[in-house]
């Protein structure tokens, strides 16, 4: 068995995804490799990607970019949490914010001393004690200052928005001044080594051959290596996830500049707003089983902040994710690896982290089999947990009032997802489990905001007098109140600091 290392690496498909991976391996493995990225100026990239995570910010550093100047390029925002509208019940609202809510009191979680306080009727929404969830409705915001240890603005945690398409476009520079081969061409044929099924090679409506070691498949929805050629299986989540269709454009950009993702839900979906320098990006995703794509384009131009700026545009998709995202020696990254609708922003965070898993198992040319198997077996819990987040958003609902939220309302769901509800539902435990993408802080806010209602809290915080614990509380109420009101709006944050070029 040969260990000798492998020599070329080829990206099929550029987008996100593919820059996103040539960019890190550029900067991460230097000279040594030959990476060439394939992509064809015929095939548009779906481009919904316009809203990350805060774990965007390490993928940024990481590549020391200068943040002022990656937003001036990409158009880019600041994000500080979602905003979901109608998803409980008509007419209500709550705020996904990142980071803290509050600090715990002894060995129990800030949260409990909020579920009894609120149970009894003396304690406002949870957003007020999570500065990330206060600023935002005020169109406030501040970087962090990690000095201010103690303090709210201390704590403050945040993602972008920016154009997908300008973001690719940024790591493309930065991919091919550090070495990196673009070639443009359409591949007609993938080709297989008959002694083992490995990729051999891609060959282009020129004529032209590449072959490779190692190649990764960034090839979007049509998955043309690891799904048309080799065959990896998809695994449809469907029946979890009824969405399966997005109508989006783009409009006029309104005031004010808002720092966070807005979710609202309808009938059958629900709709994106993305606030960007120059636009606003939107979006209508729904259920082709329930709603038409007409009456789904209607409902979204009928909800737009600004004037149109394109003609809607048509988005289908499979919910679901690939069997084997590592499959001999061609790894799936992006769309081609599975695809989550865009409710909680995942999409661009899975790109990242399927580049830091290659990297942590890069294979030699033997391609180990027990660092594939490693390599899917974390992807495969990565996927099922993040699925299960996503899923919450339609079981946790008491809408009653069309055919969709009554069939979500009483669907199945995965036993692991049953298992959270089922703890929280009782005393208001949450629990994060290894290395899930979502925190308690997230699931908390999510199952709370959704209606959720724990039928008591932890038994300790019974320790504390009500008084003390309603001074606790109230404490961190003002303390934020007080710091939200020194920062600067967002709009006037990104005048000074990192405004594009008009």
């Amino acid at each position: 068995m040969s260990t000798a290392p492998i020599q070329n690496i080829v990206i099929v498909g550029g987008g996100t995804a593919g820059w996103m991976t040539a960019a890190a391996f550029s900067h991460l493995l230097g000279k040594r490799y030959q990476i060439r990225l394939v992509e064809s100026d015929e095939i548009a990239t779906i481009g919904v990607g316009e809203a990350t995570i805060p774990g965007i910010k390490l993928f940024n550093t990481g590549l020391d970019l200068n943040e002022d100047e990656f937003l001036r390029r990409t158009q880019g925002t600041f994000k500080l949490g979602i905003e979901f509208v109608n998803w409980g019940q008509l007419g209500e609202s709550y705020m996904h914010g990142f980071g803290k809510i509050g600090h715990d009191l002894g060995p129990v979680s800030c949260h409990h001393y909020w579920l009894k306080m609120r149970q009894a009727g003396q304690a406002p929404d949870l957003s007020s004690y999570s500065i990330n969830s206060v600023a935002p409705k005020k169109s406030k915001y501040v970087r962090s200052m990690p000095e201010m240890t103690g303090s709210p603005l201390g704590d403050i945690a945040n993602a972008f928005h920016f154009d997908a398409g300008l973001y690719a476009k940024f790591l493309s520079g930065y991919a091919q001044d550090r070495g990196v081969q673009r070639t443009e061409g359409k591949i007609i044929q993938t080709q297989l080594r008959d002694s083992d099924g490995y990729v051999q090679a891609v060959v282009l409506a020129s004529g032209e051959r590449i072959e490779g070691d190692f190649f990764i498949d960034c090839s979007g929805i049509r998955a043309l290596l690891i799904g048309q050629a080799m065959g990896v299986p998809y695994e449809d989540w469907s029946h979890w996830l009824p969405c399966n269709r997005a109508v989006a454009v783009p409009c006029a950009s309104a005031e004010p500049l808002l720092p966070y993702t807005r979710a609202t839900a309808h009938t059958a979906g629900w709709q994106w707003r993305i606030p960007l320098q120059h636009r606003i990006g939107n979006g209508h995703v729904y259920s082709s089983r329930f709603m038409s794509e007409d009456e789904a384009t209607s409902i979204l131009m009928g909800n737009l902040d600004g004037e149109a700026l394109a003609s809607p545009r048509s988005i289908p998709f499979v919910p679901g994710r690939r069997k084997q995202t590592w499959q001999k020696n061609c790894v799936a990254i992006g769309l081609s690896s599975g695809f989550f609708e865009p409710i909680e922003s995942t999409n661009i965070h899975l790109i990242q982290t399927a580049i830091t898993r290659v990297i942590d198992l890069f294979p030699n040319s033997d391609f180990s089999k027990a660092d594939i198997n490693e390599y899917n077996r974390q992807t495969q819990f990565e996927y099922e947990r993040i699925r299960d987040f996503i899923i919450l958003h339609y079981k946790a609902t008491q809408r009653d009032d069309s055919a969709f939220w009554n069939h979500c309302r009483n669907m199945e769901i995965p036993e692991s997802l049953q298992h959270k509800m089922d703890l929280f539902s009782s005393n208001g435990r949450v629990y994060r489990e290894g290395s899930e993408l979502f925190g308690e802080m997230s699931w908390l806010q999510v199952m709370s905001g959704q209606g959720l209602r724990p039928q008591s809290y932890h038994p300790l915080v019974d320790l504390y007098p009500e008084k003390e614990i309603e001074e606790f509380l109230g404490n961190i109420e003002h303390v934020i109140g007080k710091c939200v009101e020194v920062m600067p709006t967002h709009a006037e944050y990104i005048a000074k600091h990192c405004a594009a070029a008009s």
